[in-house]
């Protein structure tokens, strides 16, 4: 949990017009079971069966219609909804530009005329300190874990692996994704159809400014 829970959701059940929403990457419901506890319906769309699974063990989990597949292709239970989400960077963890655009288009498949389809993401200028570099995320007497990346311009992909060290050993969680400035996240709104209706800084309406880390974006059919 962030601790920003309570926010996101406040800005959410403001878009879900007639009560339904689907978020894209619907994970563990860290998000869609405190939406459905404002009287929302809320459906998903999940690759991973064993996310789930922890899902399914939360109170309210079981509430949650799930299609398993991936956000970039598979059809939700319900054909329209007035609100699409993906939250907390999951955009990224599609590796390629078609792959991300076709998220785009996805959700667009899914917008009744009026719908919306909002994104959080980080900016990747607040995340990058050059093609390599290293942050130490935890240091104790006991366990030192260090957060090393290399990033490709090129193909834009951050690939990550936290490391931790230990008396009892080295553990590894690497983790891959293609970073997107705002500005490419528009123009793949656009082929999607989409346009951009306004964008935040924060959930809780913060302007978008230059010094911003990441943002919540809002697209509506053009």
């Amino acid at each position: 949990m962030r601790g920003d829970e309570d926010d996101t959701v406040r800005f959410l059940a403001g878009l879900a017009a007639d009560g339904s929403a689907l978020e894209f990457a619907v994970g563990t419901g860290r998000i869609a079971i405190s939406l459905a506890h404002q009287g929302i319906r809320v459906d998903g769309i999940e690759l991973s069966p064993d996310m789930v699974a922890r899902l399914r063990e939360k109170p309210g989990g079981n509430e949650i219609d799930v299609t398993i597949g991936d956000m970039s292709s598979a059809t939700g239970p319900a054909d329209e909804y007035p609100l699409v989400y993906l939250v907390y960077n999951t955009i990224y963890n599609l590796l390629t530009q078609d792959g991300q655009v076709r998220c785009f288009e996805n959700a667009a498949s899914h917008l009744t005329a009026t719908g919306v389809f909002v994104v959080e993401a980080g900016v990747p200028s607040a995340w990058l300190r050059g093609d390599q570099f290293v942050n130490v995320e935890r240091l104790t007497a006991g366990e030192v874990i260090l957060d090393v990346n290399r990033y490709d311009p090129v193909t834009q992909i951050l690939d990550e692996n936290h490391v931790s060290f230990t008396d009892s050993g080295i553990r590894l969680g690497p983790i891959s994704c293609r970073l997107i400035w705002p500005a490419e996240m528009d123009l793949m709104a656009r082929i999607a159809g989409l346009q951009l209706r306004s964008r935040w800084g924060g959930w809780n309406g913060e302007p978008f400014t230059a010094s911003s880390e990441r943002h919540i974006s809002v697209y509506a059919r053009r």
